[in-house]
């Protein structure tokens, strides 16, 4: 493997980051004791405060106890929830190895204002994917280069690997390749001997893995690239409590890498970028007993997806096909005009009716690459996906 055996991270950090004394907040030294270090309020939360009145008008307030310690800054590193991440994946060996963000978004911003350089870097992004990587790229004056996914046969959403590692060693500028695994919109894992010869090319950049969806993967269709991690110092895979965790609105997104990577990660997040809200429900979340229950509920969407969703979809007037790997926590359906063409105009019809005036909403995708006439539809509950079929099955049969 010569990239990754000579791989060297200085090589791709941004001269500035390499150069960067991070901000020392009151946390990173002490956290126990009395704290007058950080100017918190020592009463607590002043909405759970007991105020009385005293003589000549004045108010005796009482310190009131917070478990939560709501007062105080939280962990800066959230040790205690990347302690418990070590539970869920195994593979990965220490909590040096494991950055925690504000959702996956604040991650991929990170990577990029540490790699690249504005106006001067570029990423590699493999349509059809999401979109933000695009986003934060053109945020920070970022270059993107783009290389298909394979769109049609048995390998469709599947990496061009050739082209991939040709035009990634052919531009010293690109300094992340961004693969999405299951991917968004594909729903589709990515074989993994691809990855690996994307990793042992002779590409001297960062090679991302982002994994949002992976804990719906199918044990016979392959395991989390974290497994790796330890394997491939250029290697960065992502993760989040949004998908199978239910937890989108706490915001934590999960990256695992080398402790060098991590390390100029932590240098560069703002110090208290997580809540101590965020941070407990995470901690009970990754619980022996809560990853137990995590498996569970992705088990029983995947069989709502394979079992129910999928075969009524395939059932349905105007569908040609479901379309991808459905490693994902939703499907990919396409629909097609009576002549049997693609259609995007039943797509974005379908979409428009029952978002406007049926109270049921799915997302659009026809204007991405590969995926003209499609609907990404989420597996919801047994009631949500009965009414999605239900509906659709009514709208679709009026269309001639």
């Amino acid at each position: 493997m010569p990239a990754a055996s000579s791989f060297d991270i200085k090589r791709i950090i941004r001269p500035n980051i390499l150069k960067l004394e991070p901000y020392r907040c009151a946390r990173d030294d002490y956290s126990e004791g009395i704290l007058l270090d950080a100017n918190e309020n020592s009463y607590g939360p002043v909405h759970q405060a007991r105020i009385t009145q005293s003589g000549a008008g004045s108010s005796l307030i009482e310190a009131q106890p917070d478990s939560q310690q709501l007062h105080r800054y939280p962990d800066p590193m959230g040790l205690r929830v990347k302690q418990r991440i070590l539970q869920l994946r195994p593979s990965i060996p220490s909590v040096n190895n494991v950055f925690l963000g504000v959702g996956s978004d604040e991650v991929i911003d990170l990577l990029v204002r540490i790699t690249c350089q504005p106006g001067r870097d570029s990423i590699l992004v493999t349509p059809p994917t999401y979109g933000m990587y695009k986003v934060v790229a053109s945020i920070n004056d970022v270059g993107i280069v783009k290389v298909p996914l394979i769109v049609e046969g048995d390998d469709i959403f599947q990496l061009d690997v050739d082209a991939v590692i040709q035009s990634a060693c052919s531009d010293e500028t690109i300094k992340i390749i961004w693969l999405c695994s299951p991917g968004n919109p594909t729903g589709t894992r990515l074989n993994e001997a691809d990855v690996r010869r994307v990793l042992e090319s002779d590409y001297r950049g960062l090679v991302v893995v982002d994994e949002a969806y992976v804990d719906f993967v199918r044990a016979d269709r392959g395991e989390s690239y974290a497994k790796l991690v330890a394997e491939y110092p250029n290697l960065f895979v992502m993760q989040t409590m949004s998908k199978s965790f239910g937890l989108a609105g706490i915001r934590l997104g999960i990256g695992m890498g080398s402790p060098e990577l991590v390390q100029y990660l932590n240098n560069t997040k703002a110090p208290y970028s997580l809540s101590t809200l965020a941070l407990d429900v995470a901690k009970e979340a990754l619980s022996p007993e809560g990853i137990a229950k995590m498996r569970q509920v992705a088990a029983s969407l995947c069989q709502q997806r394979d079992e129910f969703l999928i075969p009524e979809l395939r059932s349905l007037p105007h569908v040609a096909a479901i379309i991808g790997g459905n490693d994902a926590n939703f499907v990919l359906c396409r629909f097609v005009d009576s002549n049997g063409r693609v259609s995007n105009e039943i797509a974005k019809g379908l979409y428009t009716e029952m978002a406007e005036n049926r109270g049921l909403v799915v997302r659009y995708r026809g204007g991405d690459y590969g995926c003209e006439g499609c609907l990404r539809i989420t597996v919801g509950t047994v009631e949500e996906n009965r009414v999605v079929i239900d509906t659709m099955r009514t709208l679709l049969a009026a269309i001639p």
